[in-house]
């Protein structure tokens, strides 16, 4: 019998997934299909339509690891069933993380303007620099899901000793270090984090600098390079105020093998962790000309506002 407490997740988790697929639906929709009619795409695009898939399958992974966590403790905790899960939300986490650094690096290069050589260098080549970003990223979370395997090996043999009943001091020893390994390796998230903040504050000197050069001139209105600064800081903060979310809620679920009630900490953790790839979808949508022309042409469609054949507000 589910309590009130259970129920409340289970809605919570199940609205999240609706609302991040839809968004990530959206944006892989609109970029799938613009690329199937042009047979090319932006490297822009690119990134942000892997990001989707990859939100797509992390948030399906996540609402599976829910359903499980409420119905059948003992299947979320041990088995097969919870090394797939591990599995698919190790490398979807590590690929949607990284791709989402990816796109802040991207914006910077492409945005930012400083004389610095090795600046200039990298801007220069933003494309190969973004490319050879991706190619590690999916090495990286390729790696990931290797030493994750390994992980379990140590796992089920301290599991199989710990069904016998005769754990010694060393094999308990064994056991929390394999846990705290497991608590530290959550701090591999702290690179991209560091990434993309450099990334947001290089914008936003490069903001400065730009807006007092534009006051030199006696320039009142915002020109395209502020606005495209804007945009891009826009997108890269929102990124790092959900993924900072996400990164403690992640933090705290993998601390909850020393920390007591710890199901309900779980379900904590839970529904704040698919808060960001839920959320951040529609802060991309809204940060995209294409998808946000397309998404409220959509809405004014919806509304019965635009006639078949005509324009909505904002078309070209």
């Amino acid at each position: 019998m589910l309590g009130c407490t259970e129920w409340g997740f289970l809605v919570l988790t199940a609205s999240e997934f609706v609302l991040g697929v839809l968004g990530n639906g959206f944006i892989g929709l609109v970029n799938g299909s613009s690329w199937f009619k042009s047979k090319r795409i932006s490297l822009s695009d690119f990134i942000i339509t892997n990001l989707a898939l990859s939100r797509t399958v992390l948030l399906g992974t996540l609402l599976v690891d829910g359903v499980l966590m409420v119905f059948s403790s003992k299947l979320h905790d041990e088995g097969i069933v919870m090394q797939m899960i591990d599995i698919f939300w190790t490398f979807t986490n590590h690929l949607s993380i990284w791709l989402s650094t990816c796109l802040s690096v991207f914006y910077c290069l492409k945005v930012a303007s400083f004389s610095h050589p090795a600046f200039l260098w990298l801007k220069w080549r933003v494309s190969r620099v973004v490319v050879w970003m991706l190619m590690s990223t999916l090495l990286l979370a390729c790696g990931s899901t290797v030493s994750l395997v390994h992980e379990f090996k140590i796992y089920s043999v301290l599991s199989g000793i710990d069904g016998t009943g005769n754990m010694t001091e060393q094999v308990l020893k064994k056991r929390n270090e394999y846990k705290l390994i497991h608590v530290l390796g959550t701090l591999w998230n702290l690179l991209p984090l560091t990434v993309s903040l450099a990334s947001y504050f290089l914008l936003i000197c490069s903001l400065g600098r730009h807006t007092r050069q534009m006051q030199r001139n006696c320039t009142g209105s915002r020109d395209p390079s502020t606005e495209a600064h804007y945009r891009a800081i826009k997108v890269i903060l929102s990124f790092l105020f959900l993924f900072l979310l996400y990164f403690l809620s992640f933090l705290i679920l993998s601390s909850s093998y020393f920390l007591p009630a710890t199901k309900m900490i779980k379900m904590i953790g839970e529904v704040i962790t698919m808060l960001y790839p839920a959320g951040h979808s529609y802060i991309l949508i809204l940060g995209n000309s294409k998808l946000k022309q397309t998404f409220m042409e959509m809405l004014w469609c919806g509304h019965g506002d635009l006639k078949p054949g005509s324009k909505g507000p904002f078309s070209p």
